[in-house]
């Protein structure tokens, strides 16, 4: 099934492309996209078509922090008739958790993962695409427009004791739209894609709680055909992202998760179409592009962060899916990753 996400994920898009003075449209075109289309943010467009245009669209503009730019003018609105029940939450707690209800009709590949521990909070964020394939700008916008989320439950001076991002650090010059955002101490190269807080946080009241308007907006997401509990899919999905990277991530684990017996889990994944091992496969191959594009992770690590017991076992499940051994995707990820650097770093920064 193909992946789809509102054209309102690339809201801004346009605004900046034409700050970079770079002409979005032979990129748009690549993806089968255009300007029309990108119009109304109602429309659905392919999830990996908008992966794609970023990398290719930063790449071309010279312009390393793209997704972080986009992120910068970023509303709450552009999250769709859902972002009102969010804003008037009593809690950020509680808006985060309308925010993972109504995942689906915000962006599907989107995952939220919240952690609580020693007194933090570890809001993760990952992306479930299709076909694996690196997605800098896709995470990094993602983060900013969490950052951009909590602000506006919370406050303009609110944000976040940390960010980790798993993309390498950027040159100098570019860091400047992710201070001027993020407001906080940056770990780039990490291993996941986080905003790391206190946890005394997520029950602060919102600024503009409204238990009436909440109430009002939840009616009106029904009205309208409020979408049904999520799949049993997308639960198992959520639930391999979070299982996967601690080595977890089996079957029996995933449905003790969910509260479901075995059995009871493979008979409703047969009614939607969907066979375990295909997902969690699916996870396995996103996490090892992201996880091989880190040069702090060894092989050993990964392998093991995939849930494989061996190198050897890893290295055969990697040839087998991508063709190669996992040393010399890493080396071409590198390479594509010293190119980029190096445009970069011979391209003024244009300033949006």
């Amino acid at each position: 099934m193909a992946q789809i996400v509102r054209a309102a994920s690339l809201g801004g898009y346009l605004e900046c492309m034409a700050a970079l003075n770079t002409d979005p449209v032979p990129l748009l075109r690549e993806q089968g996209l255009s300007r029309q289309l990108l119009a109304n943010p109602e429309h659905l467009i392919p999830a990996q078509a908008v992966v794609r245009l970023l990398e290719h669209s930063a790449i071309a503009s010279g312009c390393r922090s793209l997704g972080l730019r986009m992120a910068e003018g970023r509303l709450l609105a552009n999250l769709g008739s859902a972002s009102l029940l969010i804003l008037h939450q009593p809690s950020l707690r509680h808006s985060l958790e309308a925010l993972r209800e109504f995942r689906g009709r915000i962006n599907s590949t989107l995952v939220l993962t919240l952690d609580e521990q020693h007194g933090e909070a570890v809001l993760r964020e990952d992306l479930i695409l299709a076909v694996p394939e690196p997605a800098v700008q896709a995470h990094e916008l993602g983060l900013g427009v969490l950052v951009r989320l909590c602000r506006a439950v919370l406050g303009d001076g609110w944000s976040p004791r940390l960010v980790c991002l798993t993309s390498p650090a950027p040159a100098g010059h570019e860091l400047a739209p992710f201070r001027r955002l993020l407001r906080c101490d940056l770990q780039f190269d990490a291993e996941f894609n986080a905003l790391i807080f206190p946890a005394s946080d997520l029950d602060r009241s919102g600024v503009l709680a409204d238990p009436g308007m909440a109430a009002h907006a939840r009616s009106l997401l029904d009205a309208a055909g409020r979408g049904a509990a999520r799949s049993t899919r997308e639960q198992v999905e959520w639930s391999i992202q979070l299982l996967l990277p601690v080595g977890r991530a089996t079957i029996q684990n995933c449905a003790a998760s969910l509260g479901l017996t075995v059995r009871t889990l493979q008979r409703r994944l047969d009614q939607e179409g969907a066979v375990f091992s295909d997902l969690l496969n699916a996870a396995r191959k996103q996490l090892c592009v992201q996880y091989l594009g880190n040069p702090r992770l060894r092989i050993t690590d990964i392998a093991e962060m995939l849930g494989y017991g061996s190198i050897a076992a890893f290295s055969r499940w990697h040839k087998q899916v991508f063709g190669e051994p996992p040393r010399l995707l890493r080396r071409s990820a590198g390479n594509c990753l010293a190119g980029s650097s190096s445009l970069l770093a011979n391209q003024p920064l244009a300033v949006s």
